[in-house]
């Protein structure tokens, strides 16, 4: 078995514990999900840093935080902060138990599958990825699929009959 280096680990905060009981085993889950997205690359090409921290909150402090860093008084699945200081790795992703359940279930889908793609989505997010414009949304969006691929999870991007 290959061992990581567990000081690239992110701590894994599990805020609200009703993560633990959709979720079975949620803080591997989440190690699984990150360790397969720090495979990627930026746009630029340059590795990966993993997140310092990915904390699974609540609907209520993701409002808060989307309020006060983005204007938008509104909880939001995933949540990406950049490190303070430019240049240094890391940075954190919080999620929101509520959004990211409902989410799973409008999609039919397992919450552990969603889970394992926010956090890719929320590394690639700090690597530099982003989805404004068509052409690197649809980049972002292989990524996340690939990433997924190698976990077991089905591209979330073709809807579930």
């Amino acid at each position: 078995m290959h061992h990581v280096d567990s000081s690239d680990d992110p701590e894994i905060i599990v805020e609200d514990r009703r993560w633990r009981g959709v979720v079975p085993a949620v803080e591997r889950l989440v190690r699984r999900a990150c360790a397969a997205s720090l495979r990627g690359r930026t746009p630029g090409g340059a590795p990966l840093a993993p997140p310092e921290s990915i904390v699974l909150s609540s609907d209520r402090v993701v409002k808060r935080l989307n309020d006060r860093h983005r204007g938008r008084n509104k909880p939001t699945n995933v949540l990406t902060f950049e490190p303070p200081a430019p240049g240094l790795p890391g940075g954190e992703i919080i999620l929101a138990f509520e959004t990211v359940c409902r989410e799973a279930q409008a999609a039919r889908k397992p919450v552990a599958e969603h889970l394992a793609h926010l956090i890719a989505h929320g590394i690639l997010h700090l690597g530099g990825h982003d989805h404004h414009q068509a052409g690197e949304a649809r980049r972002m969006e292989m990524e996340e699929t690939r990433v997924l691929a190698t976990l077991g999870v089905p591209n979330p991007w073709k809807p579930r009959i």
